[in-house]
């Protein structure tokens, strides 16, 4: 990937206290929750969140869906819960901050998992009497209440996680670049958990009870999250991201026949002393939105800078910018999780039609995500502990690989995945109907957990450091929404494949008896689309300009 030009890279000017490098207080504006300075010692506490790649299998299995309904019904919900985080992220960024977000978002994802709960007990506790059109609404009800509460933790807590780095200070910068990579892993803690335990007690013991555990476990993480409030380093409110984006493109458009000046020390900014920790210096890229900064002239400068929808700092268009460079990285991001989507939904099919014999046991097929979890958990430490001291050695940066050759390589690492379930799937087609051992399974969710600790962990850091800091939740909220994105893709390329394959009365790709289909070809349709998205994301990384010192 290309470096960063050096001369086109807004500089962000922070305007630091002196201090020593043994204070202990923090240097980049946190504070605590009395809204004092924010001690160094203070640390964030994580909560376990658990994930539901069993949701496939509920939804044929009790609810009764077909295998491509439910199939698009899970990218649709997954792809709910990674589109509401921008609801969240702009609640936290313009008004409550990221502490009272996450809270009050815990508590709505905890009223969605016990509807839930219930949900899964109505079979028994109506009898007769028990109508599946009611189950279904409830159940939904329940998820989605999830998904909306899934709307503030998401975007909040890794940035919250994040503001714990003071990233004035050298040593916790370079501990900042690990805490992704651990966050990442805590979360997938609870994905074993679920991909193992609980995909046991759902189908040994029952839904209801495999869906209640989970809600104790977040009614447990919200006590926890609370009761370290004390601890944790705060960052101030600053207003709407939103609003001040609107307000440079408005104002631009209102001012689009002002000439340029040559010289852009002349555009309006406002003091250092006025708003410190704030100033971004100007770049040449996206000029056009220069125009919004432009004073028309002396006389009317006063009037104009009353009228922020006329009149913006340099400070304020540049904050566009960084989000337009980011654009095109933003994309690229799509189809890498329109293919790990799969692991919640067509490989689930697809190892329902294995032999899930392992020895005396019987797997569940939600139970191979295991495997991906698994290879996140081994990656995580490897890439911390071997690759990027390794990387570091022969490139010089803090974090060894760039942040863009860790995107890169999580995009390759999905086509392959791909290219291998594929080629899974042709030999399960030319044996016996169930004889091929669902383990086949195994290195392709291996191979997928290793790109997203590349990619899915590498999106979080990238959009968080190459972020105004007065959009950190937003920003982390935009890098989640490709998921949803993602899965919303999927969805659509799945609901045209069955359109478009079952013509003339045929089976098509996926239909409900997939011995009567090709899976496989819809593997090799996201492994081409896949390769194609990596061409894309190589022509985008050798253009993208770095919008601060910590770019790569």
């Amino acid at each position: 990937m290309a470096e960063s030009a050096d001369e086109e890279r807004p500089l962000l000017i922070r305007q630091l206290p002196r201090q020593d490098e043994y204070s202990q207080y923090t240097s980049d504006g946190t504070v605590d929750i009395y809204n004092k300075p924010a001690l160094k010692r203070s640390r964030e506490l994580e909560g376990v969140l658990l994930y539901y790649r069993t949701l496939v299998t509920y939804l044929t299995g009790v609810l009764h869906e077909s295998n491509v309904d439910a199939a698009r019904n899970v990218s649709a919900w997954i792809g709910s819960s990674f589109f509401t985080p921008l609801i969240g992220a702009f609640l936290a960024d313009t008004y409550s901050g990221r502490y009272w977000t996450v809270v009050f978002s815990l508590s709505i994802y905890t009223v969605g998992m016990l509807i839930l709960s219930v949900s899964a007990f109505l079979p028994q506790l109506m009898n007769s009497s028990y109508n599946r059109d009611i189950h279904r609404v409830m159940s939904y009800l329940g998820l989605y209440l999830a998904a909306l509460g899934n709307g503030g933790i998401k975007p909040c807590t890794s940035a919250l996680g994040a503001d714990q780095f003071d990233s004035a200070d050298p040593v916790e910068r370079v501990a900042k670049g690990s805490f992704f990579n651990w966050y990442y892993f805590s979360i997938n803690i609870g994905s074993l958990l679920s991909g193992t335990s609980l995909v046991w007690v759902q189908d040994n013991v029952g839904w209801g009870v495999g869906f209640t555990i989970p809600t104790v476990f977040m009614v447990a993480g919200l006590a926890v999250f609370v009761t370290g409030r004390k601890l944790y380093r705060y960052k101030k409110v600053e207003g709407s991201p939103v609003r001040r984006v609107s307000q440079v493109v408005v104002a631009a458009v209102r001012n689009y026949s002002v000439v340029l000046p040559d010289d852009s020390s002349t555009l309006h900014e406002v003091p250092a002393s006025t708003e410190p920790n704030c100033k971004i210096e100007h770049t040449t890229q996206f000029r056009f939105f220069d125009k919004a900064a432009v004073v028309a002239s002396e006389s009317k400068e006063k009037d104009a800078a009353t009228s922020p929808w006329r009149l913006c700092t340099v400070s304020q268009v540049e904050e566009l910018k960084m989000l337009l460079r980011m654009f095109p990285i933003w994309a690229s991001m799509i189809l890498f999780f329109s293919i790990t989507a799969q692991m919640s939904s067509t490989f689930i099919e697809q190892g329902a039609a294995m032999d899930n014999r392992v020895g005396p046991f019987s797997l569940p097929p939600a139970s191979l995500s295991t495997f991906d979890v698994i290879s996140v958990m081994v990656c995580i430490p490897v890439y911390d502990a071997v690759l990027v001291p390794a990387a570091r050695r022969v490139t010089g940066r803090e974090r060894g690989l760039s942040q863009l050759q860790r995107l890169g390589i999580g995009l390759a690492l999905s086509v392959i995945g791909m290219a291998y379930a594929a080629l899974v799937e042709k030999r399960r087609l030319a044996i016996l109907p169930g004889m091929m051992s669902i383990m086949w399974q195994a290195p392709a969710y291996a191979v997928l957990g290793a790109g997203e600790v590349f990619t899915a962990i590498g999106v979080l850091e990238f959009f968080y450091d190459q972020s105004p800091s007065g959009m950190k939740s937003l920003a982390t909220a935009l890098a989640q929404l490709t998921i949803a994105v993602g899965n919303y893709v999927n969805s659509a390329v799945l609901a045209a494949v069955a359109a478009i394959t079952r013509r003339g009365g045929k089976p098509g790709w996926i239909p409900d008896d997939l011995n009567q289909g090709h899976l496989d070809y819809f593997f090799w349709l996201m492994a081409a689309l896949g390769s194609v998205n990596v061409m894309h994301f190589l022509h985008c990384s050798v253009r993208y300009r770095g919008n601060n010192t910590t770019a790569s």
